[in-house]
């Protein structure tokens, strides 16, 4: 483990070196996973159920393994937070499609265009890479695709750490909106959404039943109350 400094904040990449370190690295993706999921959200709707977001997910599989079923040194990393879930999710589905490939995160926290008027929390989850990214095959994910920042973000982290030979991205849903020049190589839902709504993915990592994608409405500034007194 190294630790780097950014922006007066401290950096934590965590590799694994050694067999010794499996469990200590899965330890780290586990703890890295979002832990809100299906809260009731004020003001919501309903786009996808758990059995739509299961067969979306089969279906990024698919297509992935169609084109990566020989590929010899094929890494999935997911955006953090929204892509850890979801890149799990794919990694389990990889592998019943006798696909096999490193899992990972990448951490965007320091590479966003808006840290200015947004500072890093407390709890976020760290970059975690299992094996050397110079000459992999990449292929990051992430639960939705709006403006393209994320990605943005996500590629200056990537190449800080080397240069893989090829990256590309999936994404469960596309919402659009795109802000910078990016585009899914493999997407499974696309949704409509107003400039000032939320697209919501809850992937429950231990009860897929109560999966959804979800759209919030725009917050609404409550109006000024004159004081009685």
């Amino acid at each position: 483990m190294r630790r780097a400094a950014s922006q007066g904040a401290a950096r934590l990449i965590f590799r694994r070196s050694a067999p010794a370190d499996a469990e200590f690295f899965d330890s780290q993706l586990d703890a890295a996973a979002p832990r809100l999921q299906n809260h009731v959200l004020v003001g919501t709707r309903n786009l996808h159920d758990a059995k739509r977001i299961r067969e979306a997910i089969e279906s990024l599989a698919s297509s992935i393994a169609s084109r990566h079923r020989d590929t010899a040194r094929l890494l999935l990393l997911g955006i953090a937070n929204g892509g850890i879930a979801l890149a799990d999710r794919l990694a389990l589905a990889l592998k019943r499609h006798g696909v096999t490939c490193g899992r990972g995160t990448i951490d965007i926290s320091f590479h966003r265009d808006d840290i200015g008027r947004h500072p890093i929390p407390k709890e976020f989850s760290p970059t975690l890479i299992p094996h050397d990214v110079n000459g992999a095959t990449v292929i990051l994910v992430d639960d939705v695709l709006y403006s393209g920042r994320t990605v943005k973000a996500a590629l200056d982290e990537l190449f800080d750490h080397g240069r893989p030979e090829t990256v590309e991205l999936a994404v469960l849903v596309d919402r659009g909106g795109r802000r910078l020049p990016m585009c899914a190589n493999y997407c499974a839902l696309t949704v409509e959404a107003g400039e000032g709504e939320k697209v919501i993915v809850q992937l429950d990592p231990r009860e897929p039943s109560k999966d959804a994608v979800l759209v919030r409405a725009p917050e609404v500034a409550p109006a000024n109350r004159k004081s009685k007194i």
